[in-house]
C-alpha cells in the first residue's frame, strides 16, 4: 500500500485549520494540526511530516521564524500561508526557504493543488529509473539523491531549487526564460510567479557563493543560463 503523505498545517486561526482539514482529508492527506509556532516545531520534529502549511502571522513565534529554525536541519518541503498580499513578504518566505506561497483567502481546491504539485516535484524517482549525474565542470549534480555539490563539497539544496538548478545544468549555454525554467523545474505544476523563480535564484546562488561558486549567470532582459562552473 502507498504511504498516506502526512501533511502539518500551522495556524493560530481554528477557521482556517477547520478548511483545510476538511480539504486535506477529503483528498487522501493525514493531517496532524498546530496552534502555534512552538507546537509546530515539536510536531515537525516528532510527526515528520511529508510538507507543512505554514502560516506567517502567528503571535509570539511567527511563521518566518519558524521556517528559519526548520531550515536549520531539514528540507521538508514548506508552504507558507498569509492574509498579506505583500511582495516583500513573499520574496522573503521564499528567500527563507519556503516552496509555494499562498494567499488568504485561498480556494481550497487550489492550495490542496499546490500541495499535490510541491509533492510530486520532491518525489523520488521511480526504482527501475536510473538517472545520469550531470558534471559541468566544478558543478555536479546528483537527481536520484537530490544532491549538488561544488568541487566535492556538498550544496544542501531544496528540492524546488534542486529543480532549478538541474534544469539549467541539463542545457548548458541555453539561456532559459524565467516562463520555460519554470516547464522545466515545475513540470506541468504553473502555480509560480516571474518573482518566485527570481527568489529561488538568489537562494541557489547564495548557498553556492559560500562554498566558493556561481552556477547561474544573468542574461539581462532574457532570463538565466548555467555559468562555465569554473
Amino acid at each position: 500500500m502507498p504511504k498516506t503523505p502526512k501533511i502539518l498545517l500551522i495556524d493560530d486561526d481554528p477557521h482556517i485549520r477547520d478548511i483545510v482539514r476538511f480539504a486535506l482529508m477529503r483528498e487522501g492527506f493525514a493531517v496532524v494540526e498546530a496552534e502555534d509556532g512552538a507546537r509546530g516545531l515539536a510536531l515537525a520534529a516528532g510527526e515528520a511530516p511529508d510538507l507543512i502549511l505554514l502560516d506567517i502571522a502567528m503571535p509570539e513565534m511567527d511563521g518566518t521564524e519558524v521556517c528559519r529554525r526548520l531550515r536549520r536541519d531539514s528540507r521538508v518541503p514548506i508552504i507558507f500561508l498569509s492574509s498579506r498580499d505583500d511582495e516583500i513578504d513573499r520574496i522573503l518566505g521564499l528567500e527563507l526557504g519556503g516552496d509555494d506561497y499562498v494567499t488568504k483567502p485561498f480556494s481550497p481546491r487550489e492550495l490542496t493543488a499546490r500541495v499535490k504539485a510541491v509533492l510530486r516535484r520532491v518525489a523520488p524517482p521511480e526504482p527501475a529509473v536510473s538517472e545520469p549525474v550531470l558534471r559541468h565542470n566544478r558543478l555536479r549534480l546528483e537527481p536520484e539523491g537530490v544532491r549538488a555539490f561544488w568541487d566535492g563539497t556538498e550544496v544542501t539544496l531544496t528540492a524546488t531549487e534542486f529543480g532549478l538548478l538541474r534544469t539549467l545544468a541539463e542545457r548548458p549555454g541555453k539561456v532559459f526564460s524565467r516562463d520555460a525554467l519554470m516547464d522545466g523545474a515545475y513540470a506541468t505544476e504553473r502555480y509560480v510567479a516571474d518573482r518566485t523563480v527570481d527568489s529561488h535564484i538568489r537562494r541557489v546562488r547564495a548557498k553556492f557563493q559560500a562554498a566558493g561558486g556561481a552556477p547561474v549567470e544573468t542574461v539581462h532582459g532574457l532570463g538565466y543560463k548555467l555559468s562555465d562552473c569554473r
